[in-house]
């Protein structure tokens, strides 16, 4: 399938008032380029950076950096979650899933991270190193609709099962330490990056370099409907909406409580002077 890449082109109108019966102004867009590279619909676009950079997603899983200057690919990935073969090939193999459970659903980025949501799991790629550095295969009991990277570094997603969640990316553990059972369910093997050989060994998981796990540290349950998407306001507040007529407004409570502690202490530091 392709992407057409549009033109805006200045119209020679001499006025923007138009009168009744008068020629109405042709489109402004006009056709610059067709990009070729995906095999299935494409669901999603995201910008990366300052528009030299953007990233698109499909329906088969696959998940393509585009340049913007000359729009070539800058780097292909092919999400599918079953583990591969012991046949030597580093790509995920599909097995019996359903075509949901390999749909990219949705697309965010920070400008050097990617996350999109695929079936019930998320899928990280760093856009600057061209790898993916996290994925978790089910992170919600059903779809994921919406993702967001936060300014602190954590990701959140909801799904149709009405939750949404918070996830963290963590360091690895050292080679000498225990590692979570959590990091262990996380990962199987990648997908092919570049298109790669089919030959090509499959490194070990901590010689991979730049590999995060991706830690689940909230949950808010609160909806009774699949929750669509959330708007997040910095410190002040997150909303969510969902499938079941509501708008939630969450806070930090760690941060709620530290502000009502700080007013009780001033409160008392007050009665005290009395």
């Amino acid at each position: 399938l392709f992407l057409w890449i549009l033109e805006m082109v200045t119209p020679k109108s001499k006025s923007a008032a138009l009168c009744i019966g008068e020629e109405q102004p042709k489109n402004c867009f006009t056709e610059l380029q067709v990009l070729k590279g995906h095999f299935d619909i494409v669901r999603f676009l995201v910008q990366i950076d300052d528009f030299s950079l953007f990233a698109s997603g499909s329906h088969n899983g696959e998940l393509i950096l585009w340049d913007t200057l000359d729009w070539t690919i800058q780097a292909y990935e092919l999400i599918l979650w079953e583990e591969a073969p012991g046949d030597g090939q580093s790509e995920i193999r599909m097995g019996q899933q359903k075509q949901t459970e390999m749909s990219i659903q949705h697309l965010t980025s920070d400008g050097e991270l990617v996350v999109a949501a695929v079936g019930s799991g998320l899928y990280v790629y760093n856009a600057v190193m061209k790898m993916v550095v996290a994925y978790r295969k089910i992170a919600h009991d059903s779809d994921v609709l919406h993702t967001m990277l936060l300014d602190n570094g954590l990701v959140m997603s909801c799904s149709e099962d009405g939750s949404v969640r918070i996830w963290e990316l963590q360091d690895l553990p050292l080679a000498a330490e225990p590692a979570s059972s959590g990091f262990f369910g996380m990962f199987g093997t990648f997908g092919r990056s570049g298109k790669q050989a089919a030959g090509a060994p499959v490194k070990k998981l901590l010689d991979v370099p730049g590999l995060r796990s991706l830690e689940l540290i909230g949950d808010l349950i609160g909806h009774s409907g699949a929750v669509q998407m959330f708007l997040s306001f910095g410190e002040r507040a997150l909303v969510t909406c969902s499938a079941d007529h509501l708008l939630i407004v969450w806070k930090d409570g760690e941060r709620e409580s530290q502000l009502r502690s700080l007013a009780l202490f001033e409160k008392l530091e007050e009665m005290q002077g009395l």
